[in-house]
């Protein structure tokens, strides 16, 4: 696991020394994310730098070193991620004729770009990764994200007409040249959904790449600059709608037992290609369907007990641990919890905003961040079960969207809402409002995007922003033959998944140099998912059925068979006591009037009823002291890199 970084000039006589200098301070931003080793490469005739920064995982000698050159010297890699069937594809490209000088993924990677090109080593390969691979003959650079997002990569164009990548924004902020304004769209976005969705980036001219795309840029790319580029040019290299309406046509072929095995024989599998380490290698537990089943399974296929963590909290409601440590006991894992108080969520909250580099507010990014924390103590490497509610149907406000369609579709929606009115914000409070927000929704994705927006309209409360559409308003989003519930889960997986979940992971644990990995989302097990019919993830009653069933042959029953709590913090608790004059400060309507991001009367109204009583506030303010954390940490002297 790494970062990568680089840069391509226009300028074609910036120098060896130059690039070289630029890369390292890219590299130096992200030093976090590999600490065992760095390197750069340039080519001074083309203006291309490319930076890397490694955290050994596989291959711990020298001849994993990157960025790395191919064998013919056509092509130049710097990568981030995992390859996990690197073996197979190592034969056959030796097959094929090429040899092999160590046994890392990143070699097999950069053979693979050179017999097939970029496109097809991608289809072939199976893992997380972003990547950035330069070819010299062409003189053509491409940026690349694994199929579900795993691996974050942003780009941009300096004000000098270079173009910047790297696998956090602080890479990118290393040029002098690059243009710093907050994008307010953006911001709205943030409000909405607690995260900014790809293709955007909190800094105007800076994008992110989209889950399973790829970005061709050549020489025209690079004279055409910022101003000629639009998410457009970003293109599919795996399509997730159209493959998901792939497994949903071909549907699954059998019993309850038969899908049993099948998923018990695919994830066993996923799982034990994802232990494959040459460091230490452990599993987050929340005590959860997902995280328990990935610990079963790496139980069931290792000869000694795995190391396992969980984190709870002194609030009742959000502390998981006890379960957690029932199923580690039941498996014989080793296993190690932390408990959490509002003061160690005190102590933490100054550091979200440099590790997570971009604003981000879901509230579980605490937890996250102090079980990486509690993990990195022990191991290096540590497996997820990230990605199985939005295969399996494990949301309980999946349920609940599907039983407020059914009942709203039978009545004259428009009319009603019309008449009801709208609630605005207050429909985050629940009650008469929300159900008059749903009303106005129009249909099923309307209400999906009800149910996961924090604000319902930001773009009144940030200063200068107009509404940016995402897969909760794009009826292309949607599988053209897939039922309500499929409705649902595609937009979680194409929205929610990439660019909340496994972005907080993925910050979280590169920030203390941790790999997290997510057999769950093993591409393989994702189009098997999606070829289940309902009736296996949803069946009376019990969400996530079938990894339930499947569940029961590692653990007893009462383990297993429990209400879903999540992973979040108890965030409005917090922001009474421990926290609250630090969000007093943040939130200080004279400071916010200054800055010029926000509307402070609004703000304000929404503090002062929060500190009144008004528990479910707290979710829209987060999202506004993340930002401004953000802020604060950003605009620090000494930030921003000087030239």
């Amino acid at each position: 696991m790494c970062g990568i970084a680089g840069a391509w000039s226009p300028r074609k006589d910036s120098g060896r020394e130059a690039l070289e200098a630029l890369g390292r301070r890219m590299g130096q931003a992200i030093a976090h994310r590999g600490p065992d080793d760095s390197g750069t490469w340039t080519d001074p005739a083309a203006g291309v730098v490319l930076a890397h920064r490694r955290l050994s995982i596989l291959d711990l000698s020298p001849e994993g070193h990157q960025p790395m050159v191919s064998a013919d010297g056509r092509w130049v890699l710097a990568f981030n991620g995992e390859i996990y069937n690197h073996h197979p594809l190592r034969q056959a490209l030796a097959a094929l004729g090429h040899r092999f000088n160590g046994h890392s993924d990143t070699e097999v990677l950069l053979a693979a770009i050179a017999q097939w090109g970029v496109h097809e080593a991608l289809e072939r390969g199976n893992g997380m990764l972003a990547l950035a691979a330069w070819d010299r003959q062409q003189q053509v650079l491409w940026l690349a994200r694994d199929r579900v997002g795993k691996k974050p990569l942003y780009y941009g164009w300096a004000e000098d007409g270079t173009v910047l990548f790297g696998s956090e924004l602080s890479a990118l902020r290393a040029h002098p040249r690059l243009r710093t304004e907050v994008d307010p769209d953006a911001l709205a976005l943030l409000l909405r959904l607690d995260y900014i969705p790809a293709p955007h980036s909190i800094l105007q001219g800076v994008h992110k790449l989209q889950a399973g795309h790829l970005l061709r840029l050549d020489e025209a790319a690079l004279r055409g600059g910022g101003a000629g580029h639009g998410p457009g040019d970003q293109q599919p290299w795996w399509h997730g709608r159209q493959r998901m309406e792939a497994a949903i046509a071909t549907g699954f072929e059998g019993g309850d037992e038969d899908a049993l095995d099948a998923l018990d024989a695919l994830l066993r599998d996923a799982v034990g290609l994802r232990m494959e380490a040459d460091v230490p290698l452990g599993a987050f537990l929340s005590g959860g369907t997902d995280s328990s089943l990935v610990t079963a399974l790496m139980q069931a296929q290792s000869p000694r007990p795995v190391r396992s963590f969980s984190i709870g909290f002194d609030n009742a409601d959000h502390d998981e641990s006890a379960h957690a440590a029932a199923v580690a006991r039941h498996l014989g894992t080793e296993h190690t919890e932390l408990h959490a108080d509002g003061r160690a969520a005190l102590d933490l909250v100054p550091d979200m905003a440099s590790m997570f580099d971009e604003p981000f507010a879901d509230s579980s990014q605490l937890p996250t961040a102090l079980l990486c924390r509690l993990a990195r103590r022990h191991v290096t490497v540590a497996l997820s079960g990230d990605g199985g509610d939005e295969l399996f149907f494990g949301y309980g406000r999946y349920r609940r969207a599907l039983h407020n369609e059914a009942r709203l579709s039978k009545l004259p929606r428009r009319w009603l809402a019309r008449l009801a009115g709208d609630p605005g914000e207050r429909s985050r409070l629940g009650g008469l409002a929300a159900l008059r927000a749903e009303l106005a929704t129009g249909d099923l994705q309307g209400i999906a995007r009800q149910r996961v927006s924090r604000w319902r309209q930001p773009e009144r409360v940030v200063i200068g922003a107009r509404r940016r559409l995402t897969a909760y308003d794009d009826p292309a989003a949607i599988p053209r033959n897939g039922g309500p519930a499929d409705l649902l889960m595609a937009l979680d997986f194409a929205c929610y998944l990439p660019e909340d979940i496994l972005t907080k992971v993925d910050r979280a644990s590169m920030a203390v140099a941790l790999e997290a990995r997510a057999p769950l989302l093993d591409w393989r097990v994702v189009e098997f998912a999606w070829s289940l019919p309902l009736s296996m993830k949803w069946r009376d009653g019990t969400l996530k059925y079938l990894p339930k069933r499947l569940l029961e042959r590692y653990l007893p029953a009462p383990l297993v068979h429990r209400r879903k709590s999540g992973f979040g913090a108890p965030v409005g608790d917090w922001l009474r006591g421990p926290l609250r004059d630090w969000a007093q400060a943040q939130l200080d309507p004279v400071r916010l009037r200054q800055e010029g991001h926000f509307d402070a009367a609004t703000i304000g109204a929404i503090w002062t009823d929060f500190l009144g009583g008004q528990r479910k506030w707290h979710t829209h303010l987060w999202s506004v002291l993340m930002f401004q954390a953000w802020r604060e940490h950003a605009m620090r002297p000494g930030v921003r890199a000087e030239p």
